[in-house]
């Protein structure tokens, strides 16, 4: 987490409020931006989002909400990104003409992110936001903010103040993956001379390369240092006289203006669009998330189910890895997980081809080394109650394989994908560490026909 770790909270709860507050809802505008609008609105009242997931990505969802807002209002919103003391806040003041954000060359100074309105172009209100400095923040950090800074923004002005430093650059790389129109602002060229200047504005078009549009660097005085006269009194004694020189930012002002009038509202629909698309990519992988979860417990209670019916009544250890029951109600039950119910035929056939497929790997030696470590610490005068539970973890084992195997399907949409199911099942087993499992089945089988035997009068 950056220093700034509080700034997007605040920023997205003044966005939140703001969108509650709008009474009623203009009608959706043509082409994209009203386009942008239903897409942001179906995803917000899908009913097919669980509510763990919505729960789970629930600062995701008041970002897509703020959003909304924003679009139903047709605003634009447009953050001023840099480093402490380049001249972030004196530029935003610049273009609002008056002091609304707070300057000070002491790190830490932009705090509160408070977004100003500008001014109005092509009917959009333009929002210009102070943001604080990159400065001291490391590259997860300083990614974090540009991702933030994105995230409530539909185009960034990036602020230097001289030839760009590496973390500058690293952060220009880092705003530019967001898909945000970037301009370049070179604050306080007041400070160069005419060929200087030239010089300087070519190297950082140089630096922004496929990041920034050439005619999007320009160069800008925020606040420019008051002039020093001279002049003589009556009396003749020299008085000195401080004279503040106006800002010079019209290279940047007519840009932006230029800018947002020809592509603003497409902006804010691209960008909230982008989000959203996102964000439904983050869905679904919660869900497909939350899906694995529930089938690996839905496994384990098919695998302690059929190891204790085995454990009391014991089978051929040959006959472990045959179709059951059992196996048919856990890939139907895995099935609904997913989404996709079959029938027990069905069921059936998927048990059929993996426990084909795992029989052809192990063979007949695979098969001893499993009984093997199934009876293994065993006394030679074993109980039929350790002979139960061996023959129980053996099922345990196969059951987590049909399992698996059956998920792996499944979350593929009834499909075993391009390496099919022989190299499914290979590579199930050989990531199964068979030993521990059948540790933890003898382990869990035993205390649950030990309960069980207390129970019994």
């Amino acid at each position: 987490m950056h220093p700034e770790g509080n700034w997007w909270q605040r920023l997205r709860g003044r966005f939140t409020r703001s969108a509650a507050a709008v009474e009623t809802r203009p009608v959706p505008g043509e082409g994209h931006h009203g386009q942008a609008e239903e897409s942001l609105r179906a995803l917000l009242d899908d009913p097919q989002v669980p509510q763990a997931v919505r729960s789970s990505l629930a600062a995701d969802f008041e970002r897509l909400e703020a959003m909304l807002g924003k679009l139903e209002r047709d605003e634009l919103h447009l953050a001023v990104f840099g480093r402490v003391s380049v001249g972030k806040s004196a530029l935003a003041n610049a273009l609002l003409g008056e002091n609304a954000f707070e300057v000070g060359v002491l790190h830490g100074t932009t705090r509160e992110a408070t977004p100003r309105r500008w001014q109005e172009v092509a009917g959009s209100g333009v929002h210009l936001i102070d943001t604080p400095g990159i400065d001291e923040l490391d590259g997860e950090a300083r990614e974090q903010l540009a991702n933030e800074v994105a995230a409530v923004s539909d185009l960034v002005v990036f602020v230097v103040d001289g030839d760009m430093t590496t973390r500058e650059r690293e952060a220009l790389v880092q705003l530019a993956r967001t898909e945000r129109p970037l301009l370049l602002a070179l604050n306080k060229a007041d400070r160069y001379d005419d060929e200087e200047l030239a010089r300087l504005l070519a190297r950082l078009r140089e630096h922004a390369t496929s990041l920034v549009q050439p005619e999007d660097v320009v160069a800008v005085s925020a606040q420019p240092p008051p002039l020093r006269r001279l002049s003589i009194d009556a009396d003749g004694h020299e008085q000195a006289e401080m004279i503040p020189q106006v800002a010079n930012i019209d290279a940047l002002r007519s840009r932006l203006i230029e800018v947002l009038t020809r592509e603003g509202r497409t902006l804010a629909a691209l960008n909230a669009s982008l989000f959203a698309g996102r964000l439904t990519d983050a869905v679904a992988r919660r869900i497909v998330l939350a899906r694995r979860e529930l089938a690996a417990k839905v496994i384990r209670q098919y695998c302690i189910a059929k190891s204790i019916a085995v454990a009391l009544n014991p089978i051929p250890v040959a006959d472990l890895l045959a179709a059951g029951a059992l196996d048919a109600a856990l890939v139907m039950h895995l099935a609904r997980v997913y989404g996709l119910p079959i029938t027990r035929r069905e069921a059936g056939g998927l048990i059929t081809t993996i426990c084909a497929q795992l029989a052809a790997l192990m063979g007949a030696i695979w098969g001893i080394h499993l009984v093997a470590s199934a009876l293994k610490g065993l006394s030679a005068g074993m109980s039929t109650v350790l002979t139960a539970s061996a023959q129980g973890a053996l099922a345990w084992y196969a059951t987590e394989i049909v399992g698996r195997a059956a998920d792996r399907y499944l979350a593929a949409g009834k499909s075993w994908g391009d390496l099919g199911a022989k190299r499914v099942v290979s590579d199930i087993v050989a990531s199964l560490d068979r030993d521990s499992i059948l540790r933890e089945a003898r382990g869990e089988i035993l205390r649950r026909l030990r309960n069980r035997d207390a129970l019994e009068p």
